[in-house]
């Protein structure tokens, strides 16, 4: 399918976005240059020529795809704010962001190549870091693709190029999930995802962007 006739529809049950890939790579042209618009063109060949793989394989070649076209880098630097939730052209344009940043590029490409979004959640973590004896973690955020609802989630992750069970990623401690169905924390009902302010900011930047409800 040729890029310039791509529609893509990114839907999820709050919400479904459409945007015209000629028009994005436009877009991306004025604000990032050559650079964006390579990782664009890229970003948008990936979806078009993944959409009908089996689930965990597109799981493995979105995850590949974000970790290798993305530096890991934090907000400060990439965008001189102290937190900041990137849209997936952001991302992209700038080639860096941080690890809220890769799950949410990663979400919305698997939810446009039909992973229904109920199986995916952004999940904030606790990432020991100096090894197996530290008791040093940092704030993090991996995606979580549930299978079945009350599967063991697999994992996909900036820091681990390798999609692993969360019962394998003993460095990992969850504290909460949302997706756009709701929030989810232990022992708890879930809640609107609306009460994430920089989750509806996004939305608002993605539409903004030229992706249309």
């Amino acid at each position: 399918m040729p890029l310039a006739l791509l529609a893509c529809c990114l839907a999820t049950a709050v919400f479904a976005l459409q945007f015209n890939a000629s028009a994005i790579q436009q877009r991306a042209q004025a604000s990032y240059g050559a650079r964006g618009v390579s990782n664009v063109t890229a970003w948008l060949e990936m979806l078009a020529q993944s959409r009908d793989l089996p689930e965990e394989q597109k799981l493995r070649v979105v995850n590949d795809f974000w970790n290798r076209h993305v530096y890991g880098s934090e907000d400060s630097i990439v965008w001189r704010q102290t937190d900041y939730w990137a849209t997936p052209l952001e991302s992209l344009g700038k080639g860096a962001g941080d690890c809220e940043d890769f799950v949410i590029g990663k979400y919305f490409s698997l939810v446009h190549m039909g992973v229904p979004p109920e199986k995916l959640r952004l999940i904030y973590v606790r990432a020991r870091i100096g090894g197996m004896g530290s008791a040093d973690s940092i704030a993090h955020m991996v995606l979580g693709y549930y299978p079945t609802p009350d599967a063991e989630p697999l994992v996909l992750d900036n820091i681990s190029g390798t999609i692993m069970p969360a019962g394998r990623r003993s460095d990992l401690t969850p504290v909460f999930s949302f997706n756009a169905q709701g929030i989810y924390m232990p022992g708890a009902k879930p809640a609107s995802a609306d009460r994430i302010t920089r989750w509806t900011g996004l939305l608002t930047r993605m539409r903004a962007e030229g992706f249309a409800p």
